[in-house]
């Protein structure tokens, strides 16, 4: 009967760690990212009396808590930098040396323009280069550029496409232009005008010129011809068949700018054969063009994308992907040690975490722009807080009995 003290106090104990769990997932409610602790009883060994036809427990073993790792429902959120997982997967942190991981995706940058989390730790995965990501190569600090310009770039290559009024009469009455805006090595805008004129039937001629004040040894307000006169044949049908001279066709200049020399490639006849120009019976106009080049700009914000990709947005209208999130597979996150600010550690009981891209080897996929919210449900953990009330009542109960029947077998002695 006295060992009914030690029962009933082990369910107190055990009661009261669990309602502990269930206080502090509530009190994690609202934390990005928490997954909820479910704490699991187990009975202690029981003792066998009158050989083994009567076993007697001694009462509940101090509860195993593990960690739920199911989804949070995903919110859309105010942070450009902010992500949240879709699926398995965790984001990996580097805490001074420490590989950590979590699911709480509110990112920030410091001054430096490392992506941390809120309490200081620097989130892991791909930088850029030229705009590209190698996701093969190993993991590290993720810096974004804060407050910095995106270099010049000069044009090397154009197009264009456009028609040519098959039925223009020769010589000056067909003449029209193309302007084309590039742009030198420091990143200077220069108009390159191209101006045509039909000089024989399926044959139009070609002058590039530029602004004079745009050109060492120019004339300011007189334009200067960019290399000599291009002839451009067309077939019976509409179709660009060659020019003289070959493609590529290469327009150069010195600019006046100080700037180096400009070598602007033109191929008016792709590949296959074919070519954006043609000469139909419609008035001659340009239809679209395009180059490679761009000015210099300024950095105006770097976000989040889906797919975890930042990109950092400049002022001239160009964005650029300077870096890619990684993300880490565990088998068996129950085994994961919660050492706060939202994350944890492997064990050894844990299984080695698969790093890699998102969306990749059965990790989830990334959310930019959004959160992760707990997966706390308040009506189930109130639910279980009245149930464990219960139950501690009852072992309390239990052990204000055995005192009254303690206290009546000493009242039978005495």
């Amino acid at each position: 009967m006295f060992a009914a003290f030690t029962t009933a106090l082990s369910g107190l104990d055990a009661n009261g760690v669990a309602v502990d769990v269930i206080g502090n997932n509530l009190a994690n409610m609202n934390t990005t990212g928490y997954k909820e602790s479910v704490a699991y009883f187990q009975s202690l060994v029981g003792e066998s009396l009158n050989s083994g036809q009567t076993q007697v427990g001694f009462g509940v073993a101090p509860p195993l808590t593990l960690t739920q790792f199911t989804q949070g429902a995903i919110q859309s959120s105010s942070g450009s930098l902010d992500a949240a997982i879709e699926g398995s997967g965790f984001f990996v942190l580097n805490n001074n040396g420490t590989t950590q991981y979590t699911r709480a995706g509110s990112f920030q940058v410091d001054l430096a323009g490392n992506l941390l989390t809120p309490s200081g730790q620097q989130v892991q995965g791909w930088m850029a280069t030229g705009g590209v990501v190698n996701t093969g190569g190993a993991i590290g600090n993720i810096t974004v550029p804060v407050g910095s310009l995106e270099a010049p770039l000069a044009t090397q290559n154009m197009t264009l496409t456009a028609n040519f009024d098959a039925s223009a009469a020769t010589g000056a009455p067909s003449d029209w232009s193309a302007p084309i805006t590039i742009y030198d090595s420091l990143g200077t805008a220069h108009v390159l005008t191209l101006n045509f004129e039909q000089t024989a039937a399926n044959t139009w001629t070609c002058q590039a010129t530029v602004p004079g004040e745009d050109v060492q040894g120019g004339a300011a307000g007189t334009p200067s011809d960019v290399g000599n006169p291009i002839s451009l044949q067309f077939s019976d049908s509409g179709q660009l068949t060659g020019t003289a001279p070959a493609e590529p066709i290469v327009f150069s200049f010195q600019p006046s700018d100080g700037a180096a020399a400009m070598n602007v490639n033109w191929n008016p006849i792709n590949a296959d054969g074919t070519s954006p120009l043609t000469q139909f019976d419609q008035s001659s106009a340009t239809s679209g063009a395009t180059q490679d080049g761009a000015a210099a700009a300024q950095l105006t914000s770097v976000t989040m994308a889906n797919g975890g990709q930042l990109l950092a947005s400049y002022s001239d209208g160009q964005q650029t992907v300077v870096g890619q999130l990684a993300m880490a597979n565990i088998q068996n996150p129950q085994t994961l040690l919660n050492v706060g600010n939202n994350n944890y550690q492997v064990t050894a009981e844990s299984a080695a975490p698969a790093i890699g891209a998102p969306g990749t080897g059965g990790r989830g996929a990334i959310v930019g722009g959004a959160l992760e919210s707990s997966n706390v449900d308040m009506a189930t953990e109130l639910t279980d807080l009245i149930v464990l009330q219960s139950a501690y009542q009852a072992n309390a109960k239990v052990v204000t009995t055995v005192d009254s029947l303690a206290q009546a077998a000493t009242n039978l002695i005495t």
